[in-house]
């Protein structure tokens, strides 16, 4: 009886296990674009994967295929035997492999209704910036299910020590003195409890104090919004420009003939908020991200946090 229930096991439970097992995960030091969806992930990372190669290629030219090729001439294979020939082929088409890592890869996000796409030789910032860009100026709509394109430029542990010692460095780029910008913080968190959202906040906003005490936040028309997407026990961290003018960088909503916004909603956002006053301001602003991602979150059973 128990050699039937372990038989049983394997055969009903192994599939599924060894599928886990074999997929790769979205893991620290990843770089990529991070894409939200409607509840169907596979026409999503398909969709992905033909814009960012459509617009990839237009910017840094077509993908180079790995070099598979035999360098042996006829007269040096026949001198050799066959197995030796085969075993330098294998050799060398398992070197080329190597040296060549394919310009787009899906990864496992560990969230419902997001894809992970990891780049390699490419700036996903460049990359996604230019794909709003093209989809605002010509109101092409480009995709069916795909929602809100990320960009991620870099990843660190999820931990507040962890994100405290990478974002010290990583906003230098952007925020150290004699730099100076206007910003705000958008935060979200998925399948993560260890991560609260003011706390996070101030804490974004004290190291951008520091950098340089003349930036200022702006929830309005920010030059540059600080992205904060924690998946799990990973931070995936990117800053971005134009975000309020390509409607969040989703694009259903960039591609759509402009409208008449609420411009009161406009004007209740403080401009030039002092670093430290951020977290108070987030409830309000994250009001108005509930309504333009409820397509996002239906069905999707995790626990979110946000600001915008």
């Amino acid at each position: 009886m128990s050699e039937t229930r372990k038989r049983s096991r394997k055969r009903f439970g192994g599939h599924a296990h060894k599928k886990q097992k074999g997929c790769r995960e979205l893991e620290v030091g990843a770089q990529g674009v991070l894409i939200t969806c409607n509840m169907n992930e596979r026409k999503c990372t398909s969709e992905a994967y033909s814009l960012l190669n459509e617009y990839a290629d237009a910017l840094y030219g077509p993908e180079q295929p790995a070099d598979t090729q035999n360098s042996l001439s006829e007269d040096e294979e026949e001198d050799e035997d066959a197995e030796a020939a085969l075993k330098k082929e294998v050799s060398q088409i398992q070197s080329s492999i190597k040296t060549h890592q394919q310009r787009f890869s899906a990864v496992e996000s560990g969230a419902n209704n997001v894809v992970f796409i990891r780049t390699h030789g490419v700036d996903p910032e460049q990359l996604v910036h230019h794909i709003l860009s093209d989809l605002h100026q010509t109101k092409k709509r480009k995709s069916r299910v795909i929602l809100r394109m990320l960009p991620v430029s870099g990843t660190c542990k999820a931990f507040p020590e962890d994100m405290e010692k990478f974002l010290s460095v990583f906003l230098e780029r952007w925020f150290k003195a004699p730099l100076r910008a206007t910003y705000q913080i958008c935060f979200k968190a998925r399948n993560s409890s260890h991560n609260k959202r003011d706390d996070v906040i101030k804490a974004v906003a004290g190291l951008v104090g520091k950098l340089n005490p003349l930036n200022k936040v702006d929830l309005t028309n920010p030059e540059l919004s600080i992205i904060i997407e924690i998946i799990k026990t990973v931070c995936c961290v990117s800053v971005l420009k134009d975000y309020m003018l390509f409607r969040k960088y989703n694009l259903q909503e960039v591609a759509k003939e402009p409208t008449n916004e609420n411009k009161a909603t406009q004007e209740a956002a403080n401009q030039n908020t002092a670093p430290q006053e951020a977290a108070n301001q987030t409830q309000e602003h994250g009001d108005r991200e509930k309504a333009d991602e409820s397509a996002e979150r239906a069905g999707n059973g995790t626990k979110e946090a946000e600001l915008e």
